[in-house]
């Protein structure tokens, strides 16, 4: 990516313990607007731990983030106005159970006075029609298959207009037949330039519509690369071993 911008998002030196276990030891990153992240690497590693840091939902032990511009980790930054512009999704639904499929779009935007009641309807019915699910406005998750309810949360996360999105493993939880649904909608976002950090075990999908691929192993990006670099010719011994287990 071109390094004569400023990066939507600078991580230096990003350390994260539990306890005794350090399991982010020193992350360093810059993501651009508009760019496409897919984070591989073993079970444990850290892929989520990063991906929880940058909206502070893990506070980091030591190093900086900054996003925008702003000191994530300053204790003047307001974190729910930081979360307004940083969009989740993760591997559980965490949809309201008690609330249709289009209240649970509508919410956060008009409890955050971001929207009106009418134009948070507005939106969440052009959201709904994006992703397929029109007839489902009224439904109550219960009702709906795992590819839906996913498909749903990113709706939901898309309802606050975001300027990144965060995906933790957003197909892990589905049956196989719906993973495909999920990826669709993903790689639709891509046509929209919308900037994506997507922690993912799906290799295929990581090649072909991320920018770029970090490979985190112990705590660290042992490589990051372009897709096709990073898969067609690995440098780093343990991206090596990974990739001959996965592909």
């Amino acid at each position: 990516m071109p390094t004569d911008r400023e990066p939507l998002i600078h991580v230096e030196h990003l350390q994260k313990s539990f306890g005794d276990h350090e399991v982010l030891k020193d992350i360093n990153a810059d993501i651009y607007a508009g760019e496409v992240v897919a984070i591989i690497g073993p079970s444990g590693c850290g892929k989520s731990t990063f991906l929880r840091s940058i909206n502070l939902l893990e506070k980091p032990t030591g190093g900086s983030i900054s996003f925008e511009g702003v000191d994530v980790l300053d204790k003047s930054t307001n974190v729910n106005k930081l979360r307004e512009k940083i969009g989740m999704v993760f591997q559980q639904f965490n949809l309201f159970p008690n609330m249709t499929v289009k209240k649970n779009i509508m919410l956060a935007p008009v409890k955050l006075k971001k929207m009106t009641e009418e134009e948070a309807s507005v939106k969440a019915d052009q959201l709904l029609a994006r992703i397929g699910l029109s007839d489902k406005a009224d439904v109550h998750p219960s009702k709906l298959s795992g590819g839906q309810q996913q498909r749903i949360a990113i709706a939901r996360a898309l309802a606050m207009n975001p300027d990144v999105m965060l995906f933790d493993e957003p197909t892990s939880a589905l049956d196989p037949e719906m993973v495909g649904e999920v990826l669709l909608l993903i790689k639709d976002l891509v046509k929209d330039d919308m900037t994506m950090i997507i922690v993912t075990h799906e290799m295929g999908f990581a090649r072909e519509i991320a920018d770029r691929v970090f490979f985190i192993n112990d705590g660290v990006i042992a490589e990051e690369n372009t897709p096709a670099e990073l898969f067609g010719n690995p440098q780093n011994e343990r991206l090596k071993d990974f990739l001959s287990k996965v592909l």
